[in-house]
């Protein structure tokens, strides 16, 4: 058996205009019970994506569902685990840190229209609410032509087509979950008013790219601690990829302005290095953005979805 994207959750790069972004603990009070929910929920999930699909008329409906490390080990103790699924405990930086929050479940629901995200994520949690708590729900929007609430434009570099699926889906280096993807969630909050304040040159050279053409700049223009320098894992002379999403969230009543970071990868490794050296190397942007969490899921296969539902794993 190998790779078939059809076979995915949806975890390829299509942000939608409408984002909601969910994680939750489990209440772990009844285990059993708990698990049925949840297997039951592996079962429903792609029929609710079906039916609001027939409803929306073209509204680019998007859901993925994953399982952090700990949830897997709760509710599926005697199952085989992801190759890379661990319960990811921060990161060291010299300026600041990574944070950790615990978290079980992750939900990442998109479409074109607010209404049908609306809809999609309070059928599920009809369904998981008695039986989990909101650690955080964050509603993403389309920004500017695209780009990020920083004023660039979003995801360039990204891969599309087969390359997102080679970068994006694991194979058959752990036949088991062949079809999933390693998500790894980060919400970041960002000191725009200062960020706005540098000149347009300025926050250039801190990106690595032209703001209006979006343009890279040739690497004796960039500052040596550019985010699109540091923020790659180019080991071995190969550049390593995964399938990003920075979608925009904001309060701005409150003055509460960020980025929801989404990183769908076939190895959470890659990840996990483009991490540790855009902390560890004080990346620019970092002085303007403060990250407030992050946890790492596991996204199962459609196939892997049917195997809870039926208590096979």
């Amino acid at each position: 058996m190998g790779v078939d994207k059809f076979r995915t959750q949806d975890i390829y790069k299509d942000a939608g205009k409408s984002v909601n972004f969910t994680t939750l603990l489990l209440n772990r009070k009844d285990q059993g019970a708990e698990k049925e929910v949840i297997q039951d929920m592996a079962d429903r999930i792609q029929a609710i994506k079906r039916s609001v699909t027939i409803r929306s008329n073209g509204a680019s409906l998007g859901i993925a569902m994953g399982f952090s490390r700990n949830a897997w080990d709760y509710l599926f103790p005697g199952a085989k685990v992801p190759k890379e699924l661990e319960d990811f405990t921060g990161i060291k930086g010299d300026k600041q840190d990574v944070p950790a929050v615990a978290a079980d479940i992750f939900l990442h629901v998109r479409s074109n229209d607010e209404s049908v995200t609306y809809t999609v994520v309070d059928q599920i949690m009809g369904f998981l609410r008695p039986i989990t708590t909101v650690v955080d729900e964050t509603h993403g929007f389309h920004y500017e032509q695209g780009r990020a609430i920083i004023d660039f434009i979003d995801g360039t570099e990204n891969p599309v087509d087969e390359e997102a699926v080679e970068w994006g889906v694991i194979g058959e280096e752990d036949p088991d979950f062949i079809n999933g993807s390693y998500a790894f969630a980060q919400k970041y909050e960002h000191d725009l008013d200062a960020w706005r304040a540098l000149p347009t040159e300025m926050q250039e050279k801190f990106i690595g790219r032209r703001k209006f053409s979006d343009i890279e700049l040739e690497d004796d223009e960039k500052d040596p601690a550019a985010h699109n320098i540091l923020a790659q894992d180019n080991r071995d002379g190969v550049e390593h990829k995964i399938v990003r999403m920075n979608v925009p969230f904001a309060e701005p009543g409150k003055g509460i302005r960020g980025t929801y970071f989404i990183g769908y990868a076939r190895y959470w490794d890659v990840t996990k290095t483009m991490l540790t050296n855009m902390f560890e190397g004080n990346d620019k942007l970092l002085d303007y953005s403060k990250p407030i969490t992050g946890q790492l899921f596991f996204i199962p296969s459609l196939d892997t979805l049917d195997a809870i539902a039926e208590d096979e794993l």
